[in-house]
């Protein structure tokens, strides 16, 4: 219990401390640029923390060293994006509307997961409303959108190996977190119900 108690901390620590240098980077740039489009990913990271605050504890957790690999690089990457000071693909309103359809997206799927919201894969009841109704993982589905829409706004090369790397490890994630919560009946009856991971007709 001492043990689980000090990574359960060290994990909130780390995550504050990355929330806090993004936090930085992204104000410093729409305070000196205007842009609204980090701003928007900087609120849709700040509901990670809060909700990793409010969790409650799981049934059951995929405590390997995979899932924790995995888990780190997907929350590791976001906050060490950052505003690059090259041409944007395309205007900022377009790319703060993009973002902020992601946004609405987690948004409203941590609103329906709740405390049930989670890092690691864990079980800490199965969610079936809202936008779980339609894919699995929405909350997951949101952040590909959001990144997108960052990435777009600010195309540096080490924003897009971050996106990808990041990105890649949250779809893995959301396939170990499936794996731990199949075991459980009510969740294997929503699968048959669910058939899409995060984009309705494509995955």
């Amino acid at each position: 219990m001492l043990r689980q108690g000090v990574r359960d901390l060290a994990a909130r620590v780390a995550i504050g401390a990355l929330f806090g240098l993004m936090s930085a980077n992204l104000l410093g740039d729409f305070l000196s640029t205007g842009r609204v489009t980090g701003l928007l990913l900087l609120v849709s990271e700040t509901l990670v923390v809060v909700f990793t605050i409010m969790r409650r504890p799981a049934a059951l957790v995929d405590r390997s060293p995979a899932a924790g690999i995995v888990t780190l690089m997907s929350l590791a990457g976001p906050p060490l994006l950052r505003a690059g000071h090259l041409t944007a693909v395309v205007p900022d309103i377009v790319t703060a509307c993009i973002l902020a359809c992601g946004l609405i997206l987690v948004i409203t799927g941590k609103i329906t997961l709740g405390r049930s919201f989670g890092l690691v894969p864990a079980n800490r009841g199965v969610v079936v409303g809202g936008p779980y109704s339609f894919v699995r993982h929405p909350i997951y589905t949101g952040y590909l959108i959001a990144h997108l829409a960052f990435l777009i706004a600010n195309p540096t090369p080490l924003n897009a190996i971050i996106v990808g790397l990041a990105d890649g490890a949250l779809i893995i994630r959301a396939l170990m977190e499936e794996r731990v919560l199949v075991r459980d009946v009510v969740y294997q009856a929503y699968c048959r119900r669910v058939g899409w991971h995060l984009v309705p007709g494509l995955f």
